[in-house]
C-alpha cells in the first residue's frame, strides 16, 4: 500500500475517534447539567415538605379558646395534609418523569417538562408560605396587638390630657369630646375581653377601630379650638361690626346697594350655624376651609367699605378742582371765539390753526355733558363712589389733554403777536446799525469808497423796506415777516462789518505810511515802496496799500507786522 494513502487513512481514523470522544464528553456534560437540575428540584421539594407548619400549628393548639380559632386550626391542618398528599406527591411524579426522559436523552422534551415542574414547585411554595403566614399571624397576635394597643393608649392619654388642660377652648363641644373619649375607653375594654378569649379575628377590627377613632380625635383636639373660636366669636363679631358699619354708612348716604350686604350677612349667619352644627358632632371635614373662606369674604366687605370712604374723599377733593378748571377752560374758549375774527384780520391763520380751536370746543362740550350724567347717577344713590371717582379721574385726564391742546393753540396765536412785536424791535435795531455804518464812513472821510459798500448799502435799504411793507400789510404773514427780518438783519450786519473793516484798514494804512516817512530820506527802496502804497491808498485799495507799505518798512524794521497787528487791536 502506498505510504501516503496509509498515512491519510491513519489521520482519518484518529480524527473520527477524537470527534467521537468529544461528542461523548459533551453529551455526558449536558447529561450531568440536567441531572443537577433534577437534584435541585428534589431538594426544593424536600424543603417545602419539611416546612415548619406542624410546629406552628402546635403553638396554635395551645391557645385555642374559642370555636372560631378551633375551626381555623382544623382548616390549616387539612390544607397542609392536602398539600402533602396531592401537590408534593405530584411533584414526586414530575421528578420521576424527568429522570425517565433524561435516560432516553430526549432533551427538548426535558426542557418542556422541567418548566412545568418549576411552575408546580412555585405554586406549592406559595401555598405553604401563605399558610405559614396565616398561622404565624395568629401565633404572634398576642405580642403584636399588645404592642399596638400600648402605643394607642399612650396617644389616647396625651390627647385626653391636652383636652383637659385647655377644655375652655372647646366651649360648646366639650361634652361631645368627653363622650368620644369614653367610647374609645370602651373599645379598649372590648380589646381586653377578646384578647382574653384569643378571638384575634375580632381583635384586629377593634384595634383598627381604636386607631381610627384616635386619629380622628387628634384632628379634633388640634383643630377644634380654632374652629370654635372662628364660628362662635370671630365671625359673629365680624358680622356684627359689618352690620354696624353698613348702617352708619347708609345714614351717611353711601351708595352700597351693589354689595348686597343684608342678604350676604344673613346667608353667612346661616352657614356659620350649619358649620357649627357639624363641629358639634365632630365632623370637621372642610370646616376650617369654609370658615376661612367666609372670614375672607367678610374682610372683603370691610375693604369695600374702606374703598368707598377713600373714593368719596378723593371725589369730593377733586370735584371742585375739576369743575373750576372746566369752567375756566370753557371761558377761555369762549373768549377766543369772540376774538377769532379780529385775530384772522390781524394774522394769516391757517385752517389747521382754526380747526384746533374748534376741536377743543367740541371735546370740551362733550366732556361737560358726560360729567353732568355722572353727577346725576350719583344723586340716584346707585352708583358707588369708587366707580364715580374712577370716572372723575378719567374726566380729569381728558380735561388735561384738552387743556394741553388749547394751550398749544393759544401759544401759536401768542407767538404770532410776539413775532410782530419782535419784528418792530428788530427793525429799530437794524435801522440803528445801518445809521452807524453811514456815520463811520462819513466821519473818517475816506479818499475813495469801494463799490462793494454801495452795493451792500442798497441791498440793506431794500431789505428794510420789505420789513416795513410786511408790517403795514393786513393780515400779516408771520412766516414771511420773520424771513424778511432775518434777511435784513444779515444784510445790515454784513454792511456794518464791511464798513468797519474798510475804515479800520484805511486808518491803519495811513498810520503805517506816516510811520515809514522817517526812513524815506535814508533808503530809496523804502521811499519808492511808500510812494506805491500812497497811490494805492488814494485809489481806495487800502488792503494792498497796507501790504505794500509794510513790505517797504520791513527792510529796516523787521517787527513792523506785529506793530500793525497791535494797531488793529486798538482800533
Amino acid at each position: 500500500m502506498n505510504p501516503m494513502v496509509l498515512q491519510t487513512i491513519t489521520f482519518s481514523i484518529v480524527a473520527i475517534i477524537s470527534i467521537t470522544i468529544l461528542l461523548v464528553v459533551l453529551k455526558n456534560k449536558k447529561n450531568n447539567k440536567y441531572k443537577k437540575s433534577i437534584t435541585f428540584l428534589d431538594k426544593e421539594k424536600n424543603k417545602l415538605e419539611s416546612a415548619p407548619v406542624i410546629a406552628e400549628l402546635s403553638k396554635v393548639e395551645t391557645i385555642i379558646k374559642n370555636e372560631k380559632l378551633e375551626e381555623k386550626y382544623k382548616s390549616w391542618q387539612d390544607t397542609f395534609e392536602k398539600i402533602k398528599e396531592e401537590d408534593i406527591s405530584n411533584m414526586n411524579d414530575y421528578i420521576f418523569n424527568l429522570d425517565t426522559i433524561l435516560e432516553h436523552r430526549e432533551y427538548k422534551r426535558f426542557d418542556e417538562e422541567y418548566s412545568k415542574a418549576e411552575l408546580h414547585l412555585y405554586k406549592i411554595r406559595t401555598k405553604i408560605n401563605n399558610l405559614l403566614e396565616e398561622i404565624q399571624d395568629i401565633n404572634q397576635s398576642e405580642e403584636k396587638y399588645r404592642d399596638i394597643i400600648i402605643k394607642l393608649k399612650t396617644k389616647y392619654r396625651e390627647l385626653n390630657s391636652k383636652f383637659e388642660v385647655s377644655k375652655d377652648s372647646y366651649e360648646g363641644i366639650e361634652s361631645i369630646i368627653e363622650l368620644q373619649f369614653e367610647n374609645i375607653e370602651r373599645r379598649f375594654q372590648d380589646f381586653e375581653q377578646f384578647m382574653e378569649k384569643n378571638e384575634y379575628s375580632e381583635v384586629i377590627h377593634i384595634v383598627k377601630a381604636i386607631d381610627t377613632m384616635i386619629d380622628h380625635m387628634s384632628v379634633v383636639i388640634e383643630e377644634a379650638p380654632d374652629l370654635v373660636l372662628l364660628s362662635t366669636k370671630v365671625i359673629p363679631k365680624r358680622i356684627e361690626q359689618i352690620t354696624e358699619t353698613y348702617e352708619q354708612m347708609k345714614n351717611e348716604n353711601y351708595p352700597l346697594e351693589y354689595l348686597n350686604v343684608e342678604y350676604n350677612i344673613e346667608e353667612s349667619l346661616k352657614n356659620v350655624n350649619k358649620i357649627f352644627d357639624r363641629i358639634k358632632v365632630l365632623n370637621l371635614e372642610d370646616c376650617m376651609f369654609e370658615l376661612r373662606t367666609m372670614l375672607e369674604y367678610l374682610d372683603s366687605i370691610f375693604n369695600e367699605f374702606d374703598k368707598e370712604k377713600i373714593s368719596r374723599k378723593e371725589y369730593e377733593d377733586e370735584k371742585g378742582s375739576f369743575e373750576d378748571k372746566l369752567s375756566k377752560l370753557a371761558s377761555v374758549v369762549k373768549d377766543v371765539y369772540s376774538q377769532i375774527e379780529d385775530i384772522k384780520n390781524m394774522y394769516d391763520l391757517t385752517d389747521k390753526d382754526v380747526k384746533i380751536i374748534d376741536d377743543v370746543n367740541v371735546r370740551l362740550t362733550a366732556l361737560k355733558k358726560d360729567y353732568k350724567k355722572s353727577i346725576k347717577k350719583l344723586s340716584n344713590s346707585k352708583t358707588p363712589y369708587s366707580k364715580i371717582s374712577k370716572e372723575l379721574e378719567e374726566y380729569t385726564e381728558s380735561l388735561n389733554l384738552i387743556d394741553a391742546d388749547l394751550d398749544e393753540a393759544l401759544k401759536s396765536l401768542g407767538n404770532m403777536y410776539d413775532d410782530e412785536m419782535r419784528a418792530h424791535e428788530q427793525l429799530d435795531e437794524i435801522q440803528e446799525l445801518l445809521k452807524d455804518s453811514k456815520i463811520r464812513i462819513r466821519k473818517y472821510k475816506l479818499p475813495k469808497i469801494s463799490n462793494i459798500y454801495f452795493v451792500q448799502l442798497n441791498e440793506a435799504n431794500e431789505a428794510i423796506l420789505e420789513i416795513i411793507k410786511e408790517l403795514e400789510q393786513k393780515p400779516i404773514a408771520i412766516k414771511t415777516l420773520n424771513t424778511r427780518v432775518d434777511t435784513a438783519r444779515d444784510l445790515v450786519l454784513k454792511l456794518h462789518k464791511t464798513t468797519t473793516e474798510m475804515v479800520k484798514t484805511a486808518s491803519v494804512t495811513e498810520n503805517v505810511i506816516v510811520y515809514g516817512n522817517k526812513y524815506r530820506s535814508s533808503n530809496t527802496r523804502i521811499d519808492e515802496g511808500l510812494k506805491n502804497a500812497e497811490q494805492l491808498f488814494y485809489k481806495g485799495n487800502y488792503e494792498k496799500a497796507l501790504t505794500t507799505a509794510m513790505n517797504a518798512i520791513e527792510i529796516v524794521d523787521k517787527d513792523i507786522k506785529n506793530k500793525v497787528v497791535n494797531m488793529y487791536a486798538k482800533k
